[in-house]
């Protein structure tokens, strides 16, 4: 089984580039969000450390909020719960997938995290800051202050288009995104 990491900025593209290669995606941050609205030992334990904040279950993405923005270790905190249950979710979606000839990983700190393999292809998403901030702000749940949490806990830009295998450019339209994705894949096949 081929691995394909995908990384990029937030807002860059990454999901529409994963699901563009038209094989198995494994999407973190819709495993993450199943996880804050079914797992209620996970809201056990985000409770119990951050009881100030964090009331109701499913848990409140407003109450996340609060949380993270009234002290930037909450963030590392509520990481250090959820992040070992995406991982068995991750082991989990790639032995139902063992016998797919490529599976895509949308894991946003797939890095951050050391969920790549020594054999993981990694396909960074190139995108124009002037899109990024346009895709941003049409997401309803956008929250600049977030936004900058979010970055403090990820790795530089730079650092990732360097360990990345390939370059996917989204600076035009989907229709060549998933050309380029094409030709990426004869490229790896």
């Amino acid at each position: 089984m081929i691995k394909i990491g995908i990384l990029g900025d937030i807002g860059s593209g990454k999901s529409f580039v994963a699901k563009s290669f038209g094989y198995p995606v494994f999407d973190a941050d819709n495993e993450v969000a199943k996880i804050y609205k079914k797992n209620k030992i996970c809201f056990i334990k985000i409770k119990k450390l951050l009881p100030k904040y964090i009331e109701t279950f499913p848990i409140d993405k407003a109450e996340l909020t609060n949380a993270i923005l009234s002290n930037k270790n909450n963030i590392k905190k509520i990481a250090k719960i959820v992040h070992p249950l995406v991982r068995k979710k991750l082991n989990l979606f790639l032995l139902k997938n063992k016998n797919k000839k490529i599976v895509i990983l949308d894991i946003p700190l797939l890095l951050e995290n050391k969920l790549k393999n020594k054999d993981t292809i990694l396909v960074f998403v190139e995108a124009k800051k002037s899109d990024i901030s346009k895709r941003l702000s049409k997401r309803k749940s956008f929250n600049s202050k977030i936004f900058k949490r979010l970055k403090e806990i990820q790795l530089p830009l730079d650092y990732k288009r360097r360990k990345s295998n390939y370059i996917i450019k989204n600076y035009h339209t989907k229709k060549f995104v998933r050309k380029s994705v094409k030709n990426l894949l004869r490229k790896i096949l």
